[in-house]
């Protein structure tokens, strides 16, 4: 016996989805559900996807996010977003949120993820805007 289905697999399949579809989708499921649509969001675009966001996008998105909300969800984070985040910010700010970063003592696995969570949320709404495309997503191909 095979299990198949749920939650992470519905978020993968909408991942593949043109972000139209998607959105019209998760509409769907949200009047349905609220707690099922916010749960197969939070699956189908996590933090380590923000390495699949082109520089530009992540230039946008670094202007919107506070950096105290970066530092603590940096701290939880695999060195290539980090060295993503650091390549798009200007070598001193780059420098100085590095030093922020080691000054910063530990800080609560859920204070991470609420960080991370935050970032997410501009994410996702910057990608419904059309500033950004978050990696991973279906679309058209840019020429």
């Amino acid at each position: 016996r095979a299990t198949m289905g749920g939650i992470k697999r519905t978020a993968d399949i909408m991942n593949f989805l043109e972000s139209s579809t998607e959105s019209q989708l998760i509409e769907a499921i949200r009047e349905m559900d609220e707690d099922l649509s916010s749960k197969i969001e939070d699956l189908m675009f996590v933090f380590d996807n923000l390495s699949e966001v082109d520089d530009r996008g992540i230039q946008a998105l670094l202007r919107e996010v506070s950096s105290e909300v970066l530092i603590i969800a940096l701290k939880g984070a695999d060195e290539d977003i980090k060295d993503k985040i650091f390549r798009n910010m200007s070598k001193r700010a780059s420098e100085l949120l590095q030093d922020d970063l080691e000054a910063k003592g530990p800080v609560r696995i859920s204070e991470v993820e609420a960080a991370q969570k935050e970032i997410l949320t501009i994410a996702r709404r910057m990608a419904d805007a059309g500033e950004i495309v978050l990696g991973g997503k279906g679309g058209e191909e840019m020429i």
